[in-house]
Parts: C-alpha cells; sequence; structure tokens
C-alpha cells in the first residue's frame, strides 16, 4: 500500500487563480510542474516565486550554461532529485556534456572529475559547493569569478546558488518529486 502524501498536489487542471496559472504555464511553455502544483498552496508564494525564478531563469546575462551549471550543482549537493531531473537538460542544451552531467553527480566528493571543466566551470562549481556546504566563500575564488566573470555575473551566479539552494530545500521538504518526463 503507498503512503499517502502530506501535503498533496494542486491538481493537474487547477484553473484558480486563473491569471497566475496562466502565468506559470506561459513562463513553462504551456507546462504545469509538480513544483507549480505544490506551490499553489499558496498563492503569494506561487506568485513571487514565479517572478523571481522566472527572472532567474531568464533575465540574467549570465552565460546558460553556468547558470544550469550551478543549479544542477546545488541539486547533488542537497540530494534534490527533481531539481538535477529538471536542470541537466538545459545544462546539456547550454553546452553542457554527457561526461559533465555525469561528473556534476560527484561534485562534493574526492572523486569529482574536474579536468572535464574550464577553468571558469570549475571555479562556478567551487562556488557552487562552498556556498552550499559552508555558506562562507574563499575570496582568492571570488576574485578569480570576478576577473573572469565580471561583478553582474559573479553576482548573478551567486544569486542562481542561492536561489537553487532555496528551491532543493522546498523540494525536498514537501517531497515533490519528479514527473514521468522532464520538459523540453
Amino acid at each position: 500500500m503507498s503512503k499517502e502524501r502530506l501535503i498533496p498536489y494542486q491538481p493537474m487542471d487547477l484553473a484558480e487563480p486563473a491569471d497566475l496559472v496562466a502565468a506559470i504555464r506561459k513562463r513553462r511553455g504551456g507546462q504545469f510542474i509538480n513544483l507549480d502544483r505544490m506551490l499553489l498552496h499558496s498563492v503569494p508564494i506561487a506568485e513571487g516565486w514565479n517572478h523571481f525564478i522566472g527572472e532567474i531563469r531568464n533575465n540574467l546575462s549570465l552565460d546558460p550554461k553556468l547558470r544550469e551549471l550551478a543549479m544542477c550543482g546545488v541539486a547533488v549537493l542537497n540530494g534534490a532529485e527533481y531539481e538535477f531531473f529538471h536542470h541537466a537538460p538545459p545544462f546539456k542544451k547550454a553546452g553542457g556534456t554527457d561526461e559533465q552531467v555525469a561528473a556534476l553527480r560527484l561534485l562534493g566528493q574526492p572523486a569529482f572529475p574536474v579536468d572535464c571543466f574550464n577553468p571558469v566551470e570549475k571555479d562556478a562549481a567551487e562556488l557552487t559547493l562552498q556556498m552550499t556546504r559552508n555558506i562562507q566563500v574563499d575570496e582568492d575564488l571570488m576574485g578569480r569569478l570576478r576577473d573572469a566573470l565580471g561583478n553582474t555575473n559573479v553576482v548573478e551566479l551567486v544569486s542562481v546558488i542561492a536561489a537553487y539552494n532555496m528551491v532543493s530545500r522546498f523540494l525536498i521538504a514537501l517531497q515533490v518529486n519528479p514527473e514521468e518526463h522532464p520538459p523540453a
């Protein structure tokens, strides 16, 4: 006998609040995923999340490959399979390789194969590790990233890592599970 969810997902065909449901579907290209169905238990949270995460996902100047690398790294470090499930495909679409996806699964472990990443990607992975595990970040690492990416992109990378630590904690606490197929 399967155990019932402590907090059930909102229905897939949820229609209200209509404007918010439409905005979420629009941001997701018509999709409505389990995360949305959980967020919609609170309209203010769902509205804020849709706007904030929409900006993080769609409107940064940061290289999309670095953005998705950080998201995948946070997912692995926090054990948020749902997050990895949704961000490995965009990481590959942004130029990541199958080898790099497999490598990201080892982030934070001694066997992490840094040699399949360029220097900036290695530093982005290290920043993800330091922010997620230690919170404190090495000044030399931040200096290298600033020199390579500039101030705006470093602020955006830090924001991505911080935001997706929030996402993973929400997903894990509420046991949000991956859908049958990842969105395109």
